[in-house]
């Protein structure tokens, strides 16, 4: 048997395995890198963070990057360029952080690659008739593979689009293994680039939910670096000293996403520079300051994940566990508690996560699971396993 499989198969029969997720957003600032001990697989799994970085990209690369993002016409050439690229900066990243851990590279059982989501397209966004669902994510894992010495497992979404879901969001799977919970209705919110929850009731009788809200920090992430030549706004001290324009927020809110039925998915596709420019437009506002602008779009975030919460929960009492770079914005964090009060909001960490690694740590239980052979039923979506397998040399 060819070697790597045959360390794969033992991998599959320890009891517990090393597995490195790696998660990186649509903000494009740098790569999660979560070393991760996940013991047994489906409802019995338990998992260990062990060392967590998130490594910065180099300015060059995430221009790169931003030139080939959420558009409909790029250079061909670049993107599969980048394909390539994007898994040697990955790899260069791991084995630079195994350095850092004094951990050996055959130590790791397997690396979980998200990639890096370049353009998503649901139907309910492409809205042609004789196109699926579709999604596409970079870095590709036999790169990954061979330069690391690590069997890599990624590309998980194609699987989830493939049984027809939508590619995302795909924090079902991990949250129900991690933090169901039979004494509170649990609502699993991650915060990133786009917005997105779990929800898991407590009553195993009634469904969970997994969904898209609407953005995230992507409006305020762009509106702050054209405004302010800053990478987002640190702790929501702008969004903080600005006013809401409420003609404004209505005009955002008027985007027909907000009112689709759940579960939904979406991405910087829809909520970009151009969706803020329309709402100006729509509007008939002329002169804004941009603290009132920053502050606004944190109101639409605050406002969307709120609405889509209330309308999964019914009335029923439930606590927000939240993680993504999301939870560093005071202001945001303090809009969405007084949107759904007396509903408690935590972070994370008090389930026992890394706030900032949640999604890293999720894609390294995925891996476990096609490592193991099981597919996930998570009762609001397809039951599958997902991730192509890349053995190295």
């Amino acid at each position: 048997m060819n070697t790597a499989l045959q360390k794969l198969t033992n991998s599959a029969e320890k009891t517990s395995r090393t597995i490195i997720g790696l998660m990186s957003g649509t903000s494009m600032d740098g790569l999660d890198v979560a070393l991760t001990r996940v013991s047994s697989y489906g409802r019995n799994t338990s998992v260990e963070l062990l060392r967590f970085e998130t490594v910065a990209y180099q300015p060059e690369f995430r221009e790169d990057l931003q030139s080939i993002f959420c558009k409909e016409s790029v250079s061909l050439q670049r993107l599969t360029l980048l394909n390539a690229v994007t898994a040697k900066v990955h790899a260069d990243i791991i084995l630079e952080c195994l350095k850092k851990w004094d951990i050996a590279a055959d130590e790791i059982d397997c690396i979980a690659s998200h990639g890096q989501t370049i353009y998503h397209a649901p139907k309910s966004l492409h809205a042609l008739d004789q196109y699926p669902n579709a999604t596409l994510q970079i870095g590709d894992g036999d790169h990954l593979a061979v330069s690391t010495g690590i069997t890599t497992i990624s590309d998980f979404r194609q699987k989830h689009i493939a049984a027809g879901g939508e590619g995302a969001p795909l924090a079902l799977y991990g949250d129900q293994i991690l933090f169901a919970s039979s004494n509170e209705n649990r609502v699993l919110l991650n915060i990133g680039g786009i917005s997105n929850f779990t929800y898991l009731p407590a009553d195993e009788h009634q469904e969970s939910v997994c969904t898209d809200c609407g953005p995230g920090n992507t409006l305020s992430d762009l509106l702050v670096s054209e405004h302010f030549q800053m990478p987002f706004d640190r702790n929501g001290d702008i969004a903080r000293s600005g006013e809401i324009n409420s003609p404004l927020l209505k005009a955002l809110q008027d985007q027909p996403f907000f009112t689709r039925d759940l579960p939904k998915t979406t991405g910087q596709e829809l909520f970009n520079k151009e969706f803020v420019d329309k709402a100006l437009k729509k509007a008939e506002i002329d002169t804004i300051t941009p603290e009132d602008l920053i502050t606004t779009v944190a109101e639409l975030t605050a406002s969307s994940v709120a609405a889509c919460i209330n309308e999964v929960t019914k009335g029923d009492p439930f606590t927000v566990y939240a993680s993504g770079g999301g939870v560093h914005n005071g202001y945001l964090m303090e809009s969405l508690r007084k949107k759904i009060h007396p509903n408690p909001v935590s972070d994370i960490d008090e389930l026992g996560i890394h706030a900032d690694a949640k999604e890293a740590v999720l894609f390294a239980l995925l891996a476990n699971e096609t490592i193991c052979g099981s597919a996930l039923e998570s009762g609001a979506g397809p039951r599958i396993m997902m991730g192509k397998i890349s053995l190295p040399i």
